[in-house]
């Protein structure tokens, strides 16, 4: 019987981990090409002006689109007029000082952004700002500075 014991294998105490490499690698494929899909936003072309930015301190920002075709996105999806103005309402109401801004492509039509704003107002956003782009070389070249 002493001859049968020591044939015995030791039992081992380790964990294999090569399978949960394997799944983590092909996770960080999947997320590295999910990534850049998930960031994407709607493509407007912001007019230019030398401003200076907007303190919000750091809380959340409504961000409405306006296309060169007139749609409107509210953060990225597209969105109707009477949509836009039941969820915008909707929010101020839960965060009253909650900022609202305007992206408008630099080539829509000036009374399509006219009507986001006051369709923002009629929702019951206090003002609302209207996002440029900095042009090149007018770094901190705003109005007060």
């Amino acid at each position: 019987m002493s001859t049968y014991r020591s044939r015995r294998r030791k039992l081992m105490a380790e964990i294999n981990v090569v399978p949960y490499i394997d799944v983590m690698l092909v996770l960080l494929v999947i997320f590295m090409i999910t990534a850049p899909l998930l960031t994407q936003g709607v493509k407007v072309d912001l007019p230019q002006a030398a401003a200076r930015p907007v303190n919000t301190d750091n809380r959340d920002t409504l961000v409405v689109t306006v296309t060169r075709t007139g749609k409107y996105y509210l953060d990225d999806r597209l969105i109707t007029p009477a949509q836009l103005r039941t969820k915008v309402a909707t929010v101020l109401r839960i965060r009253p000082r909650t900022p609202v801004m305007i992206r408008g492509d630099g080539r829509a039509a000036y009374d399509e952004v006219v009507r986001a704003m006051a369709l923002l107002q009629s929702a019951g956003a206090e003002s609302v700002g209207l996002l440029t782009q900095t042009p090149a070389g007018a770094e901190g070249a705003g109005p007060g500075r």
